[in-house]
């Protein structure tokens, strides 16, 4: 009878929760092999060779974060590196993952490389996680007998990755906070507030000042059409996302979000950044420099720069120096540019880029904390502004009631 395998949760002796794979004839001679090793089972399920690579009970988990995914990358560099197969390596990083879906992953790539297939190959069955930049990078690392380097190099871009959105999620808090209450008083105050005091400002009927009476009609509207606003709101959002998920649309959208003061730079940056990055991780791969372009222009997130690397795939494809070529995008700092030609002339792109994504993360740095510093007065002379509109809107009624009085 042919061994199966079996992917399981277990407990082992020190109450540490383990996960991993199994060969045995069944299953009941898997969770035994598993308790003689000291370890309670449970969770197991046969890993079934069928076009769905995720086992059954790993479909339904928690799909993989990028801090999970670059922690696999890490371990998949660091235990290639000390020796091990690249069989034992995927079991390995199976067993130490606490994600079920990674889990599943682990063991399907496992079985398909021990059938032969490149571990760039069976990684790419999964475009969701394992994008064209890491597999293409990996597949020219293993065609190069430099895995172990490269998947460093992919570990190292992961984790930086994930490092910036961390500060970005962390700098945007405090503000998101700010937003938040400030759309909480306004619709108190417009909800609330303002629909009481309104029978106060009747006797004076059409002798209300212009800002209150838009006020009162704000208010009538939002408290007895709640469900209209609130349709009109989706339905922007709708037309909105409807739009951006067009040509003209989103470029449009990316060009403007370059312009915008105070955060155009910093986006501008940024993505520059990543550009250099993936380019130089290609590149140091073995990656194809037309192939590695196409890519890093993909991986960019703005259509400006995407199109503006189309034109730089085109003139490198021509004959043209990847430095004049990137200048004449217009799009692109000097520094890339001059860092790019030093790199093509001593014959070290990959170090060159490094150093300019390096030196543009250090800019969107002290860019972030500049827009950050910008935008929590602003929220909070916005809400004043607002309020005060408000006070006096109610005030200013309640001023010449009592002149009528007199």
């Amino acid at each position: 009878m042919a061994s199966l395998q079996f992917t399981y949760v277990a407990i082992d002796s020190t109450g540490a929760k383990r996960t991993g794979i199994v060969d045995a004839d069944n299953k009941d001679a898997a969770i035994a092999q598993l308790a003689s090793a000291g370890r309670y089972v449970t969770e197991i399920a046969e890993q079934k060779a069928s076009s769905n690579p995720v086992s059954a009970f790993t479909a339904g988990g928690r799909a993989p974060s990028r801090e999970d995914l670059a922690t696999f990358t890490r371990r998949l560099a660091d235990l290639s590196g000390a020796g091990l197969p690249l069989d034992r390596v995927l079991q390995v990083v199976g067993e130490q993952t606490e994600n079920q879906q990674l889990i599943g992953i682990c063991a399907s790539v496992l079985e398909d490389v021990r059938g032969g297939m490149p571990v760039s190959e069976a990684l790419a069955k999964f475009p969701r996680l394992f994008n064209d930049v890491f597999t293409q990078t990996l597949r020219s690392g293993e065609a190069s007998g430099q895995f172990p380097e490269v998947a460093g190099r992919l570990a190292d871009f992961q984790e930086k990755e994930v490092a910036r959105r961390s500060q970005i999620v962390s700098a945007m808090v405090y503000p998101s906070i700010l937003a938040a209450t400030a759309v909480f008083v306004v619709a108190f105050l417009i909800g609330f507030v303002v629909p009481k005091m309104s029978g106060v400002f009747k006797d004076l009927g059409d002798d209300l000042p212009i800002t209150t009476r838009f006020l009162l009609t704000s208010s009538d509207f939002l408290s007895t059409k709640w469900p209209l606003a609130i349709g009109m709101i989706i339905g922007s959002v709708v037309l909105i996302r409807t739009w951006l998920a067009t040509e003209s649309g989103r470029t449009t959208f990316d060009t403007i979000i370059l312009k915008v003061p105070v955060m155009g730079p910093v986006v501008q940056k940024a993505t520059v950044s990543r550009f250099a990055r993936v380019l130089g991780t290609l590149v140091y791969g073995g990656v194809s420099i037309l192939d590695a372009l196409q890519i890093a222009g993909l991986s960019s997130g703005n259509r400006v720069y995407q199109l503006a690397c189309k034109k730089v795939e085109q003139e490198v494809r021509e004959g043209r120096a990847i430095a004049d070529a990137l200048r004449d995008a217009r799009c692109f700092p000097p520094v890339l540019t001059h860092m790019v030609a030093i790199g093509e002339e001593t014959g070290d792109l990959p170090r060159m880029l490094g150093r300019v994504s390096d030196s543009m993360d250090f800019e969107v740095d002290t860019g972030m904390r500049r827009l950050v510093s910008f935008l929590e007065p602003a929220i909070m002379l916005s809400m004043g502004v607002f309020v005060g509109f408000v006070v006096l809107s109610v005030l200013i009624p309640i001023f010449m009631a009592g002149n009528l009085v007199k």
